[in-house]
């Protein structure tokens, strides 16, 4: 790990002056900097890279029916060019998947030169686009357009390629392929169809190898493993098929003046430049999530310029058409493969396009032993996996389920620009009809009239509210219920004006909302006082000649309360999602337990309603009107809340959790002090984190006398049995063990909480230890003594962390890692852990190590 700050921050002075590095007008000059310098880290990321883009240029050349050099040459531009220009460092550029029925379209209409001048003056248009800074536009793409656009290229290639593993030769579109499958089934070429079964073998079976030799195996890439497998069994069976050709360089053809109907290059840029742009930004996006989950890589690569993205994308494609290659494009498999092997900066972008270089110039014998078939099998594969069921599921957890399918169909029927205008124009009229389509009801329970509004309230719903509206007799209380999230000016004044005539009529109405938290109040009013028939003042019935104003204060409707029991209109602020707020809700001033008056507590007294119970409606949960305390309340106010709000939401994937059991990726141990929200500060869901929490976040060191059993218990359990990849140790601000810890004298009586914290006095030995460096923040100084124990307690306890033998043998096999956490309660903020050269840094994440 690498640390921002390399300098012990003991001294906020001295720190400040190392760090500066002020150059003395009398000093020699400094040495000078090293320019070009290349991390061992690139090196080994460049030849991974290197490994899984060799056979898959080759692989999408084939496919496209382009010479089989032209995917090197774009694999090549993508790498030393996009590499060079482009925003995102660790993005690898170079033939996509998503661009083969594009480019074999194109040759197939217009022909090879044609095709490279295309790819050129796509480069140029991406060029301009970035030129005027419209990159985060491509954004704006709804995501099922975009996964539906990429399955079905996915099934595109994946028929075509069906045709070569198959021993024939693929037809020129999807239905001219399936209406020649079954002649093709009657004519098989047995060779052909042995090597592409090796080749989607080896390229499935390779990656699942269990045990430590699996783990080391897989640092093979798999597609390299499956095209060499085929090969060496080919050459070693001297088998009779079609391999590779590359043809002499002197002859390769270059880009030349595209010859076609001008609206037809017009059409064929404009897709090319949308296909490779959106395809690029949205791998670029990837890659910073990728990065953001190694803190220490965050920090030194950054966030990626998308504009400058796109500016050398552009550059690329200018670059590999003009030299007869392939279109360019970022690859989600090759970045992700580079993040992962460890990539530092740029440099093993650009180092990976010159092995492909190197590899076209001197190892055409070897690459021309590789059959065609396994080829075809690689790009197969690669075709069936753009069809992601996580992507489904996605698309039909957010009800877009059909613009993904007409897009696919689009895509696979007529084409990729038509197919993405295609779902362009339902992803529209679908986001049309939920806006305009909403649903009214009206109701009566009790003598309360409830109108229930589903769905945006706009100009267009008008006429259906206001019909609904006049249905509701005059005199009575009316409860108007907003279930959405947005109301314009037209459909306000409606509301506002009908308000005005029913209570002028002498009714009394109330608009709510369950989403949008909206209420009608009187101006001036932030509540009323509770009556006794339960309405507010400030809706009662009565005429007023007072405009209603909107309040942003959710409210209990009348018919959620008991019989008799007062409500409120200054409420809970509380929301569905957000329930570790309900300390923020208003409880009145009652007296104290002792009776003495003048001594005001924020808890009501026993069996007394308070305005945050009457602000959620609570009271209708079976045994609410008990007399529990007001723990009691809270805890039963906070269960109907989850119940109403929170459950359905939540409760297809909770199902999901109970049938395939937990699936954690970390254990995470941590204080059990109140303020520390594990899933809010971590993002995190329902099975994402074994969450372990005792006083202090202590890990005591294995062993009968000082080890304990129930923290033991859960580590062994976490690593061996739900093998979680990762284990974390979390301190915080103002820990009240290390207060304890600090201010502990010797002797005096062994209470449970001082025998349990002896497992914290190591961390107040390793902060005493003047020999080591003391742990600390990379942005300042810790403010004190108790924040430096808090820092250096982590540091400790990931070392007793290292003891455990589970934790000891998983760290040996490279299945776990073990990071650090400092959560700063006051501030809001989080440091992980890094290191340089012994000493333990804590450095903060900031929001763009995160935002993607």
């Amino acid at each position: 790990m690498s640390a921002c700050v390399p300098t012990r921050a003991t001294d906020s002075n001295a720190t400040a002056h190392r760090t500066k590095r002020v150059h003395s007008p009398h000093s020699p000059p400094p040495p000078p900097r090293r320019r070009f310098r290349i991390a061992g880290a690139d090196v080994s990321a460049s030849i991974a890279v290197f490994l899984i883009a060799l056979p898959l240029s080759l692989g999408i050349a084939l496919a496209t029916g382009a010479p089989l050099q032209a995917g090197l040459v774009a694999a090549a531009a993508g790498g030393l060019v996009a590499g060079l220009l482009g925003g995102c460092p660790l993005q690898v550029s170079g033939p996509a998947a998503g661009l083969t029925v594009v480019t074999a379209d194109l040759i197939h209409r217009y022909g090879w030169r044609t095709t490279c001048a295309v790819t050129v003056l796509a480069g140029l248009a991406q060029l301009a686009l970035g030129c005027v800074r419209v990159a985060r536009t491509a954004l704006a793409v709804s995501p099922a357009i975009v996964h539906g656009m990429l399955a079905g290229i996915g099934v595109t290639i994946a028929v075509a390629q069906l045709h070569i593993v198959l021993g024939g030769t693929p037809q020129s579109s999807v239905l001219a392929n399936l209406r020649a499958l079954p002649a093709q089934l009657a004519d098989l070429h047995p060779a052909d169809v042995a090597m592409s079964v090796l080749t989607l073998a080896l390229l499935l079976l390779w990656p699942r190898v269990p045990g430590r030799l699996g783990h080391l195996m897989r640092k093979i890439p798999a597609a390299l493993v499956a095209v060499a497998g085929a090969t060496l069994t080919a050459s070693l069976t001297g088998l009779s098929l079609a391999k590779v050709d590359l043809p002499s360089w002197s002859s390769h053809a270059l880009a030349g003046l595209p010859e076609g109907p001008v609206l037809g290059i017009a059409a064929a840029v404009l897709t090319t430049t949308l296909v490779c742009s959106v395809q690029s930004l949205l791998g670029a996006v990837a890659v910073d999530k990728l990065i953001a989950g190694q803190p220490g890589l965050s920090a030194r690569v950054g966030r990626s310029d998308l504009n400058r993205e796109l500016l050398g994308q552009g550059a690329a494609n200018i670059v590999s058409g003009a030299l007869g290659g392939l279109p360019v494009a970022g690859v989600a498999v090759r970045s992700s493969a580079n993040v992962q092997a460890g990539a530092v900066s740029r440099n093993s972008t650009m180092l990976h396009g010159v092995l492909v270089v190197v590899a076209a110039l001197l190892m055409v014998p070897v690459l021309e032993l590789i059959p065609l078939a396994s080829l075809a099998a690689l790009v197969m594969a690669v075709g069936i996996q753009m069809v992601s069921l996580h992507h489904i599921r996605t698309v039909t957890r957010h009800r877009e389920v059909l613009v993904y399918a007409v897009t696919t169909l689009g895509v696979v029927f007529l084409g990729v620009l038509e197919g993405v205008l295609l779902g362009v124009t339902v992803a529209v009229a679908v986001a049309l009809n939920r806006l305009a389509h909403t649903r009214i009801t009206h109701d009566e329970k009790e003598g309360v009239h409830h109108v229930h509004v589903r769905g945006q309230l706009t100009f267009l719903a008008v006429p259906r509210l206001s019909r609904i509206l006049h249905l509701v007799p005059q005199g009575t209380h009316v409860v108007v219920e907003l279930d959405g999230s947005f109301m314009d000016h037209a459909a306000y004044e409606s509301l506002q004006d009908w308000q005005n005539a029913h209570t002028a009529r002498g009714g009394s109405a109330e608009l709510t909302g369950r989403r949008t938290g909206v209420r009608v109040t009187e101006p001036g009013r932030t509540g009323g006082e509770a009556t006794p028939s339960g309405t507010p003042t400030g809706t009662t019935s009565g005429t007023t000649s007072e405009t209603p104003a909107l309040s942003t204060a959710p409210a209990r409707t009348t018919a959620d309360a008991p019989t008799g029991a007062p409500t409120t209109s200054t409420s809970c602020r509380c929301h569905p999602w957000t329930p570790w707020r309900n300390h923020q809700c208003d409880h009145p001033q009652s007296a104290p337990p002792s009776g003495h008056p003048g001594e005001p507590t924020d808890r009501p007294a026993p069996g007394t309603a308070a305005p945050g119970d009457a602000g959620t409606g609570t009271d209708t949960h079976p045994g609410a009107g008990k007399d529990t305390g007001p723990g009691g309340h809270q805890l039963a106010r906070g269960i109907s809340a989850f119940q109403r709000n929170t459950a359905p939401l939540v409760r297809g994937e909770l199902a999901r959790l109970a049938r395939e059991g937990q699936q954690p990726s970390q254990l995470f141990l941590t204080c059990a002090d109140s303020r520390l929200v594990t899933s809010m500060i971590t993002s995190s869901g329902p099975g994402d984190l074994f969450v372990v929490r005792n006083v202090g976040n202590l890990v005591p060191p294995p062993g009968e006398e000082s080890g304990d059993d129930s923290v033991a218990a859960a580590i062994e359990y976490a690593v061996d049995v739900l093998r979680v990849r990762s284990i974390t140790v979390c301190g915080h601000s103002g820990c009240g063990a290390m207060q304890a810890l600090l201010n502990s004298e010797p002797g005096g009586a062994q209470t449970p909480l001082k025998r349990w914290l002896r497992h914290g006095l190591p961390s107040l030995e390793r902060m005493a230890d003047d020999g080591r460096p003391w742990a600390r923040l990379a942005g300042r100084a810790p403010a004190d003594a108790v924040e430096q124990l808090c820092l250096t307690n982590v540091v400790q306890q990931l070392e007793h962390l290292r003891g455990h033998e589970s934790v000891a043998r998983a760290l040996r096999e490279g299945a776990l890692e073990l990071h650090g956490m400092y959560f700063h309660v006051g501030e809001a903020q989080a440091y992980l852990l890094t290191g340089e050269d012994g000493d333990d840094v804590f450095d903060g994440v900031g929001v763009a190590d995160l935002s993607a």
